[in-house]
């Protein structure tokens, strides 16, 4: 199945870069720890207060991402119950028309735990009304198991970094929390210092609204709860993953 939407989605992969020059300097004067994965890309380690991200550039592990790929994630500490996606309308009619071909016109009766599980959202949850994200309605589609989680997240300044995000027509975009994990992926041909700060800072706004969210008290069902915070910074686990 995911050979299908490979050629779906990405045609023939781009080449890697061959150099990217300057990163490294960039990392080491913010103090990010930074390490070179020959022939593919690099990673990038870091915090905000206390809680650590990490940055990876190399080829995509998205059959919608063609070449290189730019992920950023965070390990929140959030109920695994909470999933929710936001991602650029081309590429939601581009998923959605997927999951057509495939499971309507084509010969699968059902979505395995093969295909990406932000296709698998597309199809199970809920998603906002344009009225519900007037600003980005032109942009982005969101959906969530906890509608009201979503909301509150978008209800701050997440939503005019959305809109100002550095993204070229067109190019895939996915931001998305499952599994207490929150993740960003973009495509990215070009490992340059101002795109990756421009992800970097989208990307910090959108842990901090999560811990405000959060810190609000609203639960994996968006609504209030007199519970312990879900709020918990973790370092990132000490694997040592290839871009």
């Amino acid at each position: 199945m995911l050979d299908g939407l490979k050629r779906l989605f990405t045609g023939h992969a781009a080449t890697p870069a061959a150099e990217w020059e300057g990163i490294a300097p960039w990392a080491q004067s913010h103090q990010y720890a930074y390490k070179s994965v020959p022939d593919e890309g690099f990673v990038i380690d870091g915090r905000l207060g206390e809680q650590a991200w990490r940055l990876e550039w190399g080829p995509s592990q998205r059959p919608y991402i063609q070449g290189q790929e730019l992920r950023l994630r965070a390990e929140l500490g959030l109920s695994s119950e909470l999933q929710l996606v936001l991602m650029n309308r081309e590429l939601q009619e581009s998923m959605e028309k997927a999951v057509f071909e495939q499971y309507v016109e084509g010969v699968q009766t059902r979505i395995d735990n093969q295909t990406p599980p932000e296709m698998r959202w597309l199809v199970m949850f809920p998603r906002l009304a344009g009225a519900e994200m007037p600003a980005l309605r032109e942009q982005y589609v969101g959906l969530s198991s906890a509608k009201t989680w979503l909301l509150r997240w978008l209800d701050g300044p997440l939503t005019p970094a959305l809109a100002a995000a550095p993204r070229p027509a067109a190019e895939p975009m996915v931001l998305m929390i499952g599994r207490g994990r929150l993740m960003l992926r973009t495509a990215l041909a070009e490992a340059e210092i101002p795109s990756l700060q421009g992800w970097l800072r989208l990307f910090e706004c959108a842990v901090r609204e999560a811990q405000r969210v959060t810190a609000e008290g609203h639960d994996a069902a968006g609504g209030p709860t007199t519970a312990a915070s879900l709020w918990s910074p973790s370092a990132l686990p000490g694997d040592e993953r290839k871009a």
